[in-house]
């Protein structure tokens, strides 16, 4: 049986590479669900995602990781047909049982809505 977390690794040093994300929660303003998928590659400090699913058909994010922090841009195709961009700055947080959380802040480009999302790697 494996030894429970003591502490949880210092979530700067987490590697994202090939890590796969749900929504979780997110502004009213947002198209992220439950049923969004992410899943996440890392070079060095650049960061991407292609994701999809719920009201997403397809959408990728591409950006810079410093530390603990993400920035990036995103941009997708609504299952009504309509494309969607915008920037996000994410927080990387460790959960206890090792899993990683993004706490995001966003800014739709495409339009003028503004929230706050969070997304969790899936178990």
């Amino acid at each position: 049986m494996p030894a429970p977390f003591d502490s949880a690794p210092d979530p700067a040093s987490v590697s994202l590479e090939g890590r796969v994300f749900g929504g979780v929660s997110n502004a009213s303003t947002g198209q992220v669900g439950s049923a969004t998928r992410f899943r996440y590659h890392e070079d060095g400090a650049v960061i991407w995602a292609e994701y999809d699913g719920g009201e997403i058909v397809r959408g990728y994010l591409v950006g810079t990781r410093d530390g603990a922090r993400l920035s990036f841009r995103y941009v997708h195709l609504a299952t009504g047909g309509a494309t969607a961009s915008g920037v996000c700055e994410s927080t990387i947080r460790v959960l206890d049982d090792g899993r990683v959380r993004f706490e995001e802040s966003w800014a739709w480009e495409s339009r003028p809505e503004t929230g706050t999302s969070v997304v969790e790697e899936l178990a």
